[in-house]
């Protein structure tokens, strides 16, 4: 089992993206994870039906997410991060694969991979496999209590830019992550998640989009 289960956007002005987020999409923010700190950030999260919308921003020099805002020119997307059953035999797989783990945390109620982003291309993603099975520990100890689905109820996918668009759709197929995703020709600002589908609650709002924190979000 593999399922998109959290995307994460890069932000300048945290405070900024979080209000207009919670404001547009009728969303509450469920945990600020102090974890993030490690990798020197800040973020927020916030509940989208049992999926997640996480917004990070840099608090210190030389972290990965202020190297992407200066690459892209600004916000934009920043992780894609699924929930798998078979942790072990993907990882094996991606080293296989020649793809490098950036970082390892194993924890008793979650083990994560992040992969490194030029062995996979167009994002950071990340695989997780949550104990028990639908369990979340990056939402933190109480995001069951914030799920609220009055503008949106669920994240159907990403969209990645890439300079060769049918190139990386065969690589991400063959480490087995082409799941919730689609490849479009990169514009101008470069490779990187430009787009990002939320499930609308009222039906009749599909295919409206708007522009939040440098990616365009499409009702489907």
């Amino acid at each position: 089992m593999i399922r998109l289960r959290q995307v994460a956007l890069v932000a300048h002005d945290l405070a900024a993206v979080e209000a207009e987020l919670c404001s547009t999409l009728g969303l509450t923010v469920c945990f600020r994870d102090p974890g993030v700190g490690t990798f020197g950030l800040h973020n927020v999260l916030m509940m989208i039906g049992d999926q997640f919308l996480e917004v990070v921003s840099p608090t210190q020099e030389g972290t990965s997410g202020g190297r992407l805002l200066s690459k892209r020119g600004g916000d934009g997307g920043y992780m894609a991060i699924y929930e798998v059953d078979d942790l072990d035999a993907r990882e094996s797989h991606l080293t296989d694969c020649g793809v490098r783990i950036v970082w390892r945390g194993d924890f008793p109620a979650i083990s994560g991979r992040h992969l490194h982003p030029a062995d996979v291309g167009g994002a950071l993603v990340s695989v997780d496999q949550p104990n028990p099975s639908g369990a979340w520990l990056w939402g933190g100890p109480d995001w069951v209590a914030h799920q609220d689905t009055s503008v949106v109820t669920g994240i159907a996918g990403v969209t990645i830019g890439a300079t060769d668009a049918t190139s990386m759709r065969a690589r991400w197929n063959a480490l087995g992550l082409a799941h919730a995703v689609r490849f479009q020709p990169a514009g101008p600002r470069g490779e990187g998640i430009d787009e990002l589908d939320l499930v609308a609650t009222d039906r009749a709002r599909a295919g409206e989009t708007f522009t939040l924190c440098g990616v365009v979000i499409r009702l489907v």
